[in-house]
């Protein structure tokens, strides 16, 4: 997102911005090294483009700074949805697998030619060798939860996605997820402390 009188109307303008102003353009996320920073990165590297990462504390830090002038984008979860239906934000891409319901004429990342999903999945996860019955009574607990209207129409209300995975697709999903962060922390040389 960006001030409602950003100059650029779409997510390849302040791209293409970017790449011809090398470092003029700066971006807030929620902290260093969390997903949305390092998805920034990614996009960094795959574009060719070099702008500078502003971490905050939080949502509201990060869109203080943005509405003060002193960032030029912000790439966080949808905390900042009043500032964008009151107008003084604008949208510009969201990263999530589909259009969101809030926001339908907000393209993903995907339809601006961007291979690039990224939802803010959460789960639950135990000690190694948990008894099977426990995590089974446990698995069947949450999804039920899971699918109780208050739950569905509050994540509606925020624009997250519903994402259930079963147990073992869950553990794959964090497994895969743990290596390819990995991967892409030491490709930006992070180092870990």
């Amino acid at each position: 997102m960006v001030k409602k009188d950003a100059p650029w109307a779409t997510f390849q303008d302040l791209l293409a911005d970017a790449k011809a102003n090398p470092g003029k353009i700066s971006y807030g996320t929620p902290g260093a090294g969390l997903i949305l920073h390092l998805k920034m990165e990614q996009l960094t590297k795959e574009r060719g483009i070099k702008w500078t990462h502003v971490p905050f504390r939080g949502t509201s830090e990060s869109t203080n700074a943005l509405l003060g002038g002193h960032i030029s984008a912000v790439a966080d979860a949808s905390g900042w949805a009043p500032l964008i239906n009151g107008g003084q934000l604008r949208l510009l891409v969201i990263w999530t697998d589909q259009r969101a319901k809030s926001w339908p004429d907000v393209p993903t990342l995907k339809e601006t030619g961007i291979a690039m999903v990224s939802n803010s999945p959460f789960g639950l996860a135990g000690p190694k060798g948990m008894d099977p019955k426990a995590v089974k009574i446990l698995h069947g607990a949450f999804k039920k939860g899971l699918e109780e209207p208050t739950y569905v129409e509050t994540i509606a209300r925020i624009d997250q996605e519903q994402f259930y995975l079963n147990t073992s697709n869950y553990r794959a999903f964090v497994t895969l997820t743990v290596a390819e962060q990995k991967q892409l922390m030491e490709e930006l040389g992070f180092k870990p402390e």
